[in-house]
C-alpha cells in the first residue's frame, strides 16, 4: 500500500478530517495517523468518532474528536479553534463530508437543497476561511477537498448533489490561486464508486446496511483512496497535484 512505502511521512503535523466517523473520513484519519500525523476528527456522531479516535490512538497518535454539524457555522468555527488550541497548528484539511437528498428538481424540498448545499460545499468554505490564517502563519499548508464523479457530470435526481460537487472545484481553484503565495495547496479530488455506506446517515442505518464489499474491480477500497491522500499530503512543498480523478477498474457508479 502506498501508506506503507511512505511510511510516516507526516510525523509532527496536524489533519483535520471531515466526514471522520465512517467510510472514506475514518479510513483517511487512520491513514494520516499511521503516516504519523496527530489527526482531529469532525463529525456528527460521537459513538462513531470514538471508534474513529480508537484507530488512531492504535497507530500510536494523539486524536481529538469533536462532535459537529457542518450545517452550523459556530460549530465549525468551534472545532477549529479547539484544534489549532489543542495542537497548536494545523498542516492539512480534508473535507470529506457529504450528504444527499435525491430526487427530482420538481419535487426536491428547498430544504433539502440548502442542506446538502450547506454540508457539501458552505462547510469546506466556512473550514478554509477558519484554517487559512493558521497556515499563511506558517506559510504552508494543503487543503484536499473530497468530490465526486457528479462534479464532473450531472445527472437526473442528483441536482442538489451534483451542484455542489461542482461547485466545489470552483472553491478549490480559488484557494489554489488565494493560497499560491503563501505556500498553501489546495487539491480536489474526483473518485468513483467506493466500498462505503454512502446512503445511510446515522451509525444505526450503517449497521443495518453491513454487507460483504463487491470486489476492488468495481468499487474502490477507501484505506485506498486514503492512501492516495495521505500521498497528496505529503507531497514535496513545491508540488501540486490539483485534481485527480479516481475510480475502480470496472467503473459502475455513473449512470
Amino acid at each position: 500500500m502506498m501508506t506503507e512505502a511512505n511510511g510516516r511521512v507526516l510525523d509532527g503535523q496536524v489533519v483535520v478530517v471531515t466526514g471522520a466517523s465512517s467510510g472514506l473520513g475514518r479510513a483517511t484519519a487512520t491513514a494520516m495517523a499511521q503516516a504519523g500525523a496527530q489527526v482531529a476528527l469532525l463529525a456528527r456522531s460521537e459513538p462513531d468518532l470514538a471508534a474513529t479516535l480508537s484507530d488512531v490512538e492504535a497507530a500510536g497518535q494523539q486524536g481529538l474528536a469533536l462532535p459537529v454539524d457542518l450545517a452550523r457555522e459556530e460549530e465549525i468555527m468551534s472545532a477549529v479553534e479547539r484544534t489549532r488550541a489543542s495542537f497548536g497548528r494545523i498542516d492539512v484539511l480534508v473535507n470529506v463530508a457529504a450528504t444527499d437528498t435525491p430526487g427530482p428538481v420538481a419535487e426536491l424540498a428547498t430544504g433539502d437543497w440548502d442542506r446538502v448545499l450547506d454540508v457539501n460545499l458552505r462547510a469546506p468554505f466556512l473550514l478554509a476561511k477558519a484554517v487559512f490564517p493558521v497556515m499563511q502563519a506558517a506559510g504552508r499548508g494543503t487543503i484536499i477537498n473530497i468530490s465526486s464523479v457528479a462534479g464532473k457530470r450531472g445527472w437526473a435526481n442528483a441536482a442538489a448533489y451534483c451542484a455542489s460537487k461542482f461547485g466545489l472545484t470552483g472553491l478549490t481553484q480559488a484557494l489554489a490561486a488565494e493560497g499560491k503565495p503563501h505556500g498553501i495547496r489546495a487539491c480536489i479530488v474526483y473518485p468513483g464508486a467506493m466500498a462505503t455506506s454512502w446512503g445511510t446517515w446515522t451509525s444505526q442505518d450503517r449497521r443495518n446496511e453491513q454487507h460483504q464489499p463487491p470486489p476492488a474491480t468495481q468499487a474502490l477500497p477507501p484505506h485506498d483512496v486514503a492512501a492516495l491522500l495521505v500521498w497528496i499530503a505529503a507531497a514535496p512543498p513545491d508540488l501540486v497535484l490539483n485534481e485527480a480523478i479516481v475510480s475502480p477498474l470496472q467503473e459502475q457508479g455513473w449512470p
